[in-house]
């Protein structure tokens, strides 16, 4: 985090230094997701016999604990659909968890603490969960608009528009808010006291980071769950 100061890391990187702070720090957050991928592959091919995984923890193993566990999360919530829908919802947690996390570190400002971060994330999930709603149901899927009976229509549709248009904007504000008022808490307790007083809020803050990104995890999985259902309705 920047500690009451306009100080950043990403200044001294090539290529990131001429971007803005939400900019830089999302091509990082991607850099690094990617990296992990990559590694996390690599691993695996090397990786002859991986039905009895080892018994130290080394990076595949650790990979695999992540992903196993954001798969559950995924099947919890889907059931059966999961296996489709968990690349992008993992992708969207790490992403979102990853930046979150940049806000405790001196000197990184996390990506989710700017609305047009949270923003760019919030229309996403607003497409993607129209589309699979299209993809599902085609043309179909906009009935439900109109609500269950015809003469309600006129009362239902704008009600309805209205409710998903500012879904993306409450997904949005909730990330970037709670991100926002977490890291300035932390930054009023470092400056105050910059030893041991701030390792709690150091944890706090940890638990705000996953919780934040879990939420809107969760968020997601819901509307695209429930515009796959809206063929039943």
């Amino acid at each position: 985090m920047e500690h009451g100061s306009h100080f950043s890391w990403f200044h001294f990187i090539p290529g990131l230094n001429q971007l803005e702070n939400h900019i830089a720090g999302s091509i990082f957050v991607g850099v690094i997701l990617m990296i992990f991928a990559v590694l996390a592959r690599l691993s695996l091919a090397r990786q002859k016999d991986y039905l009895v995984p080892p018994s130290k923890l080394n990076f595949l193993n650790f990979s695999d604990v992540v992903s196993e566990n954001l798969y559950k999360l995924t099947h919890n919530i889907m059931g059966r659909d999961a296996v489709t829908y968990f690349p992008v919802v993992g992708a969207l947690f790490l992403f979102i968890f990853v930046s979150n996390l940049l806000g405790l570190f001196p000197g990184l400002a996390p990506p989710t603490d700017n609305v047009n971060t949270t923003l760019a994330c919030g229309l996403f999930v607003f497409l993607y969960y129209n589309y699979r709603g299209v993809r599902a149901s085609g043309l179909a899927y906009f009935k439900h608009f109109l609500g269950p009976v015809w003469y309600m229509a006129w009362l239902l549709l704008p009600i309805e528009l209205i409710s998903h248009g500012v879904r993306p904007f409450t997904l949005a504000l909730r990330l970037k808010g709670n991100m926002s008022g977490d890291h300035t808490v932390l930054a009023v307790f470092t400056d105050m006291a910059p030893y041991l007083v701030p390792v709690p809020i150091y944890f706090l803050g940890l638990l705000v980071c996953f919780l934040q990104a879990f939420i809107f995890v969760m968020l997601t999985m819901v509307y695209i769950s429930m515009a796959k259902e809206s063929e039943h309705h």
